[in-house]
């Protein structure tokens, strides 16, 4: 009896040791359950987020929009330009002979035409002679019948010869010679008067055709002249110049980019199942590696790409083809940030960051509904090259015109 008992005594100690495991096992497990239950309900069913991010910017090449040798780089890398900026200056020296051949043109033109218009004046007097003409001619013709007709009358009673009778229509043939002619001229005084007409009425000399074309060879010179210096056609920082004195250049050679670093935007490269709930509009908390998570950006869902990034690769995966490994696809979703937030902590591109969504509200579309209503993107800059050529032109109009100075 006693060896028995002493051998069963240690079980009930390991059994009650192997329950007090499970149990403890089973409560962990219990724990670890809720707190997973309680971060999906708190976090996980509203927040999507990724560290496939990076930061994009619109890179804004500078190119000459005429051939020449660069004379002057008038800024450099890491530089901020101001929208309008000279950046890079060419040699102009031919276009500058151009614009004075132009405007030598111009005044030319506007000489020609002025006398054109005065021709009328003159066209109208030479009429108005030959009207006089024309009058004068028909009276002698008058007077001349009315001799004949006199002299016819007394030829019968001898108080005249035959011989005067037939001078006296000699004449009136001749002044009916001369009557013709008078009208014959007069009619062509008339046509060419009319044909000046055709090419003077209706306008002014600053808005004759042949005025108007000389003027736009002055504009067209000017601009040649204006697209020498090369300008920066939004504001940023200037990145990767390859501008060099002394290099000829071609019409839309690359000189150097412009980045625009206060108009950058986020691409978050998210899974698959992970875009089942992101919606357009949705707010989100972007924070930086450059930065940490001591700096949160505010931005918010601006639009979900039309296609993964395996479809647009240079070369795209060609899964119809060999051994197939299904791999998870990524869609870029860009995200806006707050303009404030990047004033205070500027971001560079390319730059690697973490995005998370709140996907709360999924009252949003999933793509854009409706084509865009302003521009993306627009500059004034290029336009600002006519400025100046008009009122060149205005002055060079009025010197030739005897309205002002020269």
């Amino acid at each position: 009896m006693s060896s028995d008992t002493t051998q069963a005594a240690p079980v009930a100690p390991r059994n009650s040791r192997r329950r007090s495991g499970l149990l403890l096992l089973a409560l962990a497990v219990i724990v670890g359950g809720l707190a997973w239950g309680a971060w999906w309900w708190l976090i996980g069913s509203r927040y999507m987020s990724t560290d496939n991010a990076y930061v994009h910017g619109s890179v804004v090449q500078v190119t000459p929009q005429a051939a020449g040798a660069i004379t002057a780089i008038l800024a450099d890398e890491t530089d901020r330009v101001e929208a309008g900026q000279p950046l890079v200056r060419l040699d102009d020296a031919d276009a500058r002979v151009a614009l004075a051949r132009a405007e030598a043109q111009l005044g030319q033109v506007v000489r020609e035409v002025r006398a054109m218009y005065a021709n009328n004046a003159t066209l109208k007097a030479g009429i108005a002679l030959r009207e006089a003409e024309l009058r004068r001619v028909r009276s002698e013709l008058a007077r001349a019948e009315g001799d004949l007709a006199r002299r016819e009358g007394l030829l019968a009673s001898g108080a005249v010869r035959a011989e005067e009778v037939q001078h006296a229509r000699a004449s009136i043939a001749t002044q009916r010679g001369a009557v013709a002619a008078a009208e014959a001229g007069l009619l062509a005084a008339r046509e060419q008067l009319a044909a000046n007409l055709v090419m003077t009425e209706g306008a002014p000399v600053e808005e004759h055709p042949n005025v108007l074309r000389a003027a736009a060879q002055v504009r067209e010179a000017w601009l040649v002249l204006a697209r020498a210096t090369v300008v920066s056609p939004v504001t940023g920082h200037v990145a990767r110049r390859t501008a060099q004195i002394g290099q000829r250049v071609q019409a839309g050679a690359p000189l150097m980019s412009v980045v625009a670093l206060d108009q950058v935007w986020i691409e978050a490269n998210f899974k698959e199942p992970q875009l089942r709930d992101i919606r357009i509009g949705q707010p989100a908390k972007v924070t930086a590696d450059l930065h940490g998570s001591k700096v949160v950006y505010e931005g918010r869902v601006q639009g979900l790409g039309a296609g993964t990034g395996a479809v647009f690769a240079l070369l795209p995966a060609q899964n119809a083809t060999g051994n197939w490994i299904k791999v998870v696809q990524r869609v870029p979703v860009r995200v806006a940030i707050d303009p404030q937030n990047l004033a205070a902590h500027p971001l560079r591109l390319g730059l690697s960051m973490h995005v998370t969504i709140d996907i709360t509200d999924r009252s949003g579309p999933e793509l854009a509904q409706s084509p865009r209503a302003e521009p993306l993107a627009a500059t004034g800059m290029f336009e600002q090259a006519l400025r100046g050529a008009d009122e060149r032109i205005a002055r060079i109009v009025a010197a030739n015109l005897g309205r002002g100075p020269r």
